[in-house]
């Protein structure tokens, strides 16, 4: 006589037992609970982070570097455009999306091109905005004139979020795994679905961490290296590339043709144009905020963390400062009672009293906050748009 036994659904059964046992505590969508003992880093990765910062009537949220749009109930990519003013084919391209789609309430559409500020102007860093109340002893030091301070209109402080664009393969969930953030999280800031769909070349918002706290739930050590979504793993070194291959004695075809290395007239160009200028960029990249007469009383120009800033024009260091958090700022006093002002930088290279020439490191862009340098011109103690100076 044959037995026959039949295979026990153990794993069915073990699933089962485990949802019994967590139905007291909430679910764990990014499943980063401790099983068996491990460490339980759910708590962390749903606590660590803030809520995304409040939009305009309009539904606008402007950061220094970019700007997005919040979505009504009902709207279309035509409808929230002609709400906010901006050309509805522009975004509907800039987010792989037709005008006509319908989106979500409260999804997050990245802007193109920046539209009128919030009254207030763009969040900023916490570090504060008005550099001539934070800095307003230095300059006075700079200078025997007295500082005329202007009030800022109120506000909004905070983190500039990093805005991720969806790969293909990327889900909600592997995006918050590189970004060490809950995934309810980053669906309440973009107003994902209950299915936590995203799509590809989809504009996210990074959730921020709150202050004081880390979006990262494991301890140092414990947290491995994370490479990016559908890269793989790193290759191993295969044991025949520590042989060096034999020497070919192969003679050329040819004798090599001497050549003369063509003059770069595009260096010399643009050299000689910017030499005509009274002073030179302290950092190159995009102003992505004007100066405004007491509103802004310099301009703020986009550069990667680490970026060194240069002096713009020759003269002496009158003064290094901090504002209320220890970030420096950096006066420097050029001929014809002209003031410079640098905020926003970190690892300072030069100190009071030294004399610098044009282009000369002063310090570098923070590696944290907004990647962007505060530039000010001041004539005495009033502060003039630096643009015409820059040329």
């Amino acid at each position: 006589m044959t037995l026959s036994f039949r295979p026990v659904p153990i794993l069915a059964g073990t699933a089962a037992c485990l949802l019994l046992t967590a139905c007291d505590e909430p679910l764990d969508l990014d499943l980063r609970g401790g099983i068996g003992g491990r460490l339980d880093t759910a708590d962390a990765a749903r606590t660590a982070t803030a809520d995304r910062p409040a939009a305009d009537q309009r539904g606008i949220i402007s950061y220094p570097g970019y700007q997005v749009a919040v979505a009504r109930r009902g709207d279309t990519v035509a409808s929230l455009a002609a709400r906010i003013g901006g050309n509805a084919e522009e975004i509907a391209r800039f987010n792989g999306i037709q005008t006509g789609d319908r989106l979500r309430k409260g999804e997050i559409v990245a802007l193109p091109s920046r539209v009128a500020e919030p009254a207030g102007g763009p969040i900023q860093p916490p570090e504060g905005v008005d550099i001539t109340s934070l800095a307003g002893n230095a300059i006075e030091e700079a200078d025997s004139q007295r500082v005329e301070s202007s009030t800022l209109p109120p506000a909004q402080t905070g983190v500039e979020p990093i805005r991720h664009k969806v790969e293909r393969g990327e889900t909600a969930y592997t995006i918050a795994r590189l970004y060490d953030v809950s995934v309810r999280s980053l669906a309440e800031w973009n107003g994902l679905g209950s299915d936590f769909a995203v799509r590809e070349g989809q504009f996210l918002l990074i959730p921020v961490a709150l202050p004081g706290e880390t979006t990262e739930g494991f301890e140092e050590g414990q947290n491995a290296a994370v490479t990016a979504p559908g890269t793989g793993s790193p290759t191993p070194e295969p044991p025949s590339a520590s042989q060096p291959l034999p020497k070919e004695d192969t003679a050329p075809a040819a004798e090599p043709v001497e050549t003369t290395a063509a003059p770069d007239l595009g260096a010399s160009q643009s050299q000689s144009a910017s030499s005509n200028a009274r002073m030179s960029m302290p950092v190159q990249g995009d102003i992505i905020r004007e100066y405004a007469k007491g509103k802004n009383d310099g301009i703020d120009i986009a550069a990667s963390p680490g970026t060194s800033v240069k002096a713009a024009a020759s003269g002496v260091v009158a003064a290094i400062t901090e504002d209320t958090n220890g970030i420096p700022i950096i006066v420097v006093k050029h001929p014809d009672n002209l003031l410079t002002v640098y905020s926003n930088v970190a690892n300072v290279a030069v100190k009071k009293g030294d004399s610098v020439s044009r282009g000369d490191k002063l310090a570098e862009i923070r590696r944290d906050g907004t990647a962007a340098l505060h530039f000010e011109v001041r004539e005495g103690f009033d502060s003039v748009d630096p643009t015409p100076y820059l040329g």
